[in-house]
């Protein structure tokens, strides 16, 4: 999974990529019971992945310092997915790793369905 995430990642549009800079991206088998807490999902099966940190437009350069923005990719929760959807298990990484990294920059669903569609 770590693979195919870094893969798709390459081949986001290189002015998306150097805007990440910084940003972490991780692969958990599942979400921390703090997260599945927090936004109140029913089962820790009911998140493919997380963006969490402080996105490019709520940055300051006065604001002090802070942990680097993370993007999390859920193993288990993608797997079951993949298992019960007919879409590659790539299509499905790249989709969360897109939508994901899109909460870093504020785009709308419709700005990461463009540039996930210059991806595949």
């Amino acid at each position: 999974m770590e693979a195919i995430a870094s893969d798709a990642f390459r081949r986001l549009p290189d002015g998306f990529r150097t805007l990440c800079e910084g940003v972490v991206i991780r692969v958990e088998d599942f979400p921390t019971a703090d997260v599945v807490r927090e936004m109140k999902l029913g089962s820790e099966f009911d998140i493919l992945g997380l963006f969490q940190g402080v996105g490019l437009p709520f940055r300051s350069e006065s604001a002090p310092m802070q942990m680097p923005n993370m993007v999390w990719l859920y193993r288990r929760p993608i797997l079951d997915y993949w298992a019960e959807h007919e879409e590659a298990l790539g299509t499905i990484i790249t989709h969360v790793l897109v939508h994901e990294i899109g909460h870093h920059f504020g785009l709308s669903d419709e700005d990461m369905e463009a540039i996930e569609a210059s991806v595949t």
